[in-house]
């Protein structure tokens, strides 16, 4: 199923018109209804703002059932120090947070702070 046909579905089982959601997201209703007909493919910040107006969890927008598959082949880090970067509360708000500077950084600059961090990144590995 497209996400275009699962958001309309969605929204229709929910009794809302796309002027509700236009209130409820903050997304103009021309817009909606673009992503609805399939001309415009939302980003995934747009796609949370269309679950939170429907009342939904994100994760509906993708599955046609009520819950998503379980994984049950996956462990739980042993340890903060050997999980991943992200992987807790406090590391993901700071990653999230991250990205949106970097969204709103220059071009120019993203690539002088990467430059940095390349080469402290480098200098560190030969003390290591």
């Amino acid at each position: 199923m497209l996400i275009a046909d699962r958001l309309r579905a969605l929204r229709q089982q929910k009794k809302l018109s796309q002027g509700d959601i236009e209130k409820r997201s903050g997304l103009l209703r021309c817009y909606i209804s673009r992503v609805e007909n399939g001309h415009t493919v939302p980003a995934v910040e747009t796609l949370e703002k269309l679950a939170r107006a429907m009342d939904v969890p994100l994760y509906q927008l993708f599955y046609d059932i009520d819950e998503p598959t379980k994984i049950s082949d996956v462990q739980e880090p042993e340890t903060v120090d050997n999980a991943g970067w992200g992987s807790t509360t406090k590391a993901a708000r700071m990653l999230s947070q991250f990205r949106a500077l970097f969204g709103r950084m220059k071009e120019k600059d993203r690539l002088v702070l990467l430059s940095m961090a390349q080469r402290m990144a480098h200098s560190r590995r030969g003390r290591a």
